[in-house]
């Protein structure tokens, strides 16, 4: 998972990242890092690691409801026959496209 950081990654950290922040944000996240026992550029790349996670995973993720489910699995396993419509549009794919 993203959140995890091997020894590989810690002893290859050459990458750099500026912020700029009010002091009352730098007083916050430094009391965070100091209650948590790390230092505040470990504090800040942890977290900003997470919620990068966070955000990925919800947007890779589908969450369907249970009636969406249930429609979703009906239609993969009895699909409707393919209209006229979609039939020309594959046969005109094939001609373009090849076998």
């Amino acid at each position: 998972m993203l959140t995890d950081m091997t020894n590989a990654d810690v002893k290859t950290r050459d990458a750099r990242l500026e912020a700029r922040m009010t002091m009352n944000q730098k007083a916050l996240l430094q009391h965070a890092a100091t209650l948590s026992g790390r230092t505040l550029s470990e504090f800040v790349v942890a977290s900003a690691q997470a919620a990068a996670a966070r955000v990925i995973a919800e947007h890779e993720t589908i969450r369907l409801s249970r009636a969406e489910q249930v429609a979703f699995v009906s239609a993969l396993l009895k699909p409707r026959a393919p209209s006229a419509r979609l039939r020309k549009a594959a046969a005109k794919y094939r001609k373009q496209m090849g076998p």
